[in-house]
C-alpha cells in the first residue's frame, strides 16, 4: 500500500484545503524547497503540525514539551554521547538510553547520513522522534547549559587567564551575521570583550529579553534585561571594560567607534537557533560616559495569530469583522511599546490574500511578513507618514497600514483614503479607545466625515502571564470581589463564592518573578449608526461609553478581570496597567 504524501494528511487533519495545497506546490517549485518548508513559509501551517503530519506519514513518534518527550533528564550521561558541538550543528538532542538504544530528536528522521554519524559519535543504535529545529534547538540550549549565567562564566575565565585580543572571523557567518550558535562559553576564542558580548546576547536571547541595557556609573556598572516590560539586574562587567564592549557593539553596527560626544543608531544581526534576530543600537553619551541599549526582535518569537494574542471571543468577532470591509478606518490605541504593531500585523496576516493588495507603512518596520509590500518612513529625506501615503493611492492598494497617525496631514490622509474605497489601519497614542474620536477632531477632521469613515477603535495593553510552573490559587479577599462584581461586566454574574484567583510565587523557570510572558487585553468599540451620530452631533465621549456599554462591549478593566479570572494574570498586575472608563 502507497504511503500517504504529506500534503494529504494535512487535509485529513483539515490544517490546510486543497487550494492552499495547490499554491504551495507551485511555490515548492518555483522556489526548490520541501513541501513542508513551503507550506510554513506560506503560513498555511505552523512547524509543529508540518512535524506532527511528518510523524504519521513516517510512522517515527513525534518529540515535544507538550507531550513530554522532549525532556532529556541530566544526569544519564546523554552529553557525553552526544557532546553539544555536534548537536547544535546537526540539530538533533539525546532524549533517552533504553537496552542500549539512544532515543534522539530529529527536524529530519529520513536523513540515514545523520543516524549513521549518530551512530558512531554515541556507540549505540539508534531511535529517530520527529520535532521542529526550533524546539530542539531551544531544548539544547537549556539542556547542555540551562539557565546556568553565561555572563558570569565568561568573567570568572577572563579572571582566571586573562583575554588577549585576537579575530572574531570564527563568529560570524559568510553574509556578516554574528552567529551565536558558534558561541560556546568556555571554548570561544578572542578578546575579552568579544566573548562578552557575544555571551549577553545569547543570555538575553535565552530570558526572552526584548532590551539590553548597558551603563556607567560612577562607582558601579549595571546591566539589565528587560523581560515582560520589566528591567532585572544581570551580572555586570567590569567597569575598565564597558568601554570596549560598547566600541564592540559599535563596531558590529558599523558605527563611528571614535564618536563619544554625539548620539548614534544602527543595527547589526545575529544567527541563533536557527533563527535570525534584528539588534537595533542606540548609544547615547552621559555625563559618566556612554549608554548602550540594544533592542532584539526576533521574528521567530512573533506569533501573528489573532487567536493567541488575547482577545475575548466577541472582541475578536468585531475585530474581523470591521478588517473584512471593502472600506473604512479601524484605530488601535495605546502606549509605546502595547504590543499594537503585532496586533495590526496579525490581522493583516489572517485577512491577506494574492487577490489583494496590502501596503503598510511603519517607522521601523518590525515584523517582516510575505505577501504585503512594507515601506520604512524615512522623514530625513521626506517620506513622512503622510507623503507615502499620498504615493500609496497611486499605487492601486486595497488595504493599507499606517503606522501612526501623528499629525493632521496624516490623519486628513487617511480619511481621504479610507473615503476613497481604501481599508485604512492606524494606531494612535491616547489612553482610550473611545478617546481617538475627539483627538482625530482636534488634528481638523470633520466630524461628519469620522463618522461614515470609522468602523472600529480599540485600545490595549499588556499584562504578564503567570508562571504556569509555580502560580499559587488563593480565595480573593472581600474588596477584590467587589471590584470584580462591579467592574467585570459578566452577564449573568459568576457565584462570588466559588472565584479562584492565582498569584505569582516566584520559581527558576521564570527567574523568581512569578511571571513567564505577557498577553495583550483589549476594549473594542464596533461604532454603530447610534454610535455614528453622537460623533456626528457633538462627539461627548460619556455619550459613545453608554452606547457601546447599552451593547455589551467593555473596558480594558472589564477584559482584564477576565484574564484574572481565567488564571492568566494577577489582580496587581492587571489593575498596574488598567484604569475603569465606565463610570
Amino acid at each position: 500500500m502507497a504511503r500517504k504524501r504529506l500534503g494529504e494528511i494535512l487535509i485529513d487533519l483539515k490544517v490546510i484545503n486543497e487550494e492552499q495545497l495547490a499554491k504551495a506546490l507551485k511555490f515548492q517549485e518555483q522556489n526548490a524547497c520541501l513541501i513542508g518548508e513551503a507550506l510554513v513559509r506560506m503560513q498555511y501551517a505552523t512547524e509543529e503540525q508540518v512535524a506532527m503530519a511528518l510523524s504519521k506519514q513516517l510512522a517515527i513518534p513525534y518529540a515535544s514539551k507538550e507531550n513530554q518527550i522532549l525532556n532529556p533528564e541530566k544526569g544519564q550521561g546523554l552529553e557525553k554521547l552526544i557532546p553539544e558541538k555536534f548537536a547544535r550543528e546537526n540539530i538533533v538532542i539525546p532524549l533517552f538510553v533504553e537496552n542500549n538504544v539512544l532515543a534522539v530528536a530529529m527536524s529530519d528522521p529520513t536523513n540515514i547520513f545523520l543516524i549513521d554519524n549518530m551512530k558512531a559519535v554515541s556507540g549505540m543504535d539508534i531511535q529517530p522522534f520527529i520535532s521542529t529545529k526550533a524546539q530542539i534547538l531551544k531544548v539544547v540550549d537549556s539542556f547542555y547549559q540551562g539557565s546556568a549565567d553565561l555572563i558570569g562564566k565568561v568573567i570568572d575565565a577572563e579572571k582566571d587567564k586573562g583575554g588577549k585580543d585576537s579575530s572574531d572571523a570564527d563568529f560570524l557567518t559568510p553574509d556578516g551575521k554574528l552567529d551565536l550558535d558558534k558561541v560556546i562559553v568556555g571554548e570561544s576564542k578572542g578578546a575579552q570583550s568579544i566573548k562578552l558580548v557575544n555571551a549577553i546576547l545569547k543570555q538575553a536571547i535565552s530570558e526572552r529579553t526584548s532590551d539590553i541595557h548597558l551603563e556607567k556609573f560612577d562607582e558601579k556598572v549595571s546591566l539589565r534585561f528587560r523581560i515582560d516590560g520589566v528591567l532585572q539586574e544581570r551580572t555586570s562587567p567590569a567597569p575598565e571594560i564597558v568601554d570596549s564592549l560598547i566600541a564592540r557593539c559599535k563596531i558590529l553596527s558599523k558605527l563611528d567607534i571614535a564618536e563619544k560626544r554625539l548620539p548614534q543608531d544602527g543595527s547589526f544581526s545575529i544567527k541563533y537557533q536557527n533563527r535570525v534576530i534584528e539588534v537595533r543600537v542606540a548609544i547615547c553619551p552621559t555625563v559618566f560616559g556612554e549608554k548602550l541599549v540594544m533592542r532584539l526582535l526576533d521574528k521567530g518569537s512573533v506569533e501573528l495569530n489573532v487567536e493567541k494574542l488575547g482577545f475575548e471571543p466577541r472582541q475578536k468577532e468585531d475585530f474581523l469583522k470591521a478588517s473584512q470591509s471593502p472600506h473604512g478606518m479601524i484605530l488601535l490605541t495605546g502606549p509605546t511599546g502595547s504590543g499594537k504593531t503585532t496586533t495590526l500585523s496579525a490581522v493583516l496576516n489572517t485577512i491577506k490574500s494574492p487577490e489583494m493588495n496590502f501596503m503598510t507603512l511603519e517607522d521601523p518596520v518590525e515584523v517582516k511578513m510575505e505577501g504585503i509590500s512594507q515601506v520604512q518612513i524615512r522623514s530625513n529625506i521626506g517620506l513622512s507618514f503622510a507623503a507615502g501615503l499620498r504615493s500609496f493611492l497611486r499605487m492601486d492598494p486595497d488595504v493599507i497600514l499606517v503606522g501612526e497617525t501623528r499629525d493632521n496631514e496624516t490623519a486628513e490622509a487617511c480619511i481621504k483614503a479610507a473615503m476613497t474605497g481604501h481599508l485604512v489601519l492606524s494606531t494612535l497614542h491616547t489612553n482610550s479607545a473611545l478617546e481617538a474620536i475627539p483627538r482625530l477632531i482636534d488634528m481638523n477632521t470633520e466630524p461628519f466625515l469620522l463618522a461614515s469613515t470609522l468602523l472600529l477603535t480599540a485600545a490595549q495593553r499588556l499584562v504578564r502571564v503567570l508562571c504556569p510552573h509555580c502560580k499559587v490559587p488563593y480565595r480573593p479577599s472581600q474588596e477584590e470581589i467587589d471590584a470584580f462584581m462591579k467592574e467585570s461586566y459578566i452577564n449573568p454574574p459568576p457565584d462570588p463564592t466559588k472565584l479562584v484567583f492565582y498569584k505569582p510565587r516566584g520559581c527558576p523557570k521564570c527567574f523568581n518573578t512569578g511571571y513567564q510572558g505577557r498577553r495583550a487585553i483589549y476594549e473594542v468599540y464596533f461604532i454603530t449608526e447610534e454610535m455614528k451620530a453622537v460623533i456626528t452631533k457633538d462627539h461627548d465621549i460619556r455619550k459613545l461609553k453608554e452606547i457601546a456599554k447599552k451593547q455589551g462591549a467593555w473596558d480594558l478593566r472589564a477584559s482584564g478581570w477576565r484574564k484574572v479570572m481565567a488564571g492568566i494574570t494577577s489582580v496587581d498586575e492587571m489593575l498596574s496597567v488598567t484604569v475603569t472608563e465606565m463610570e
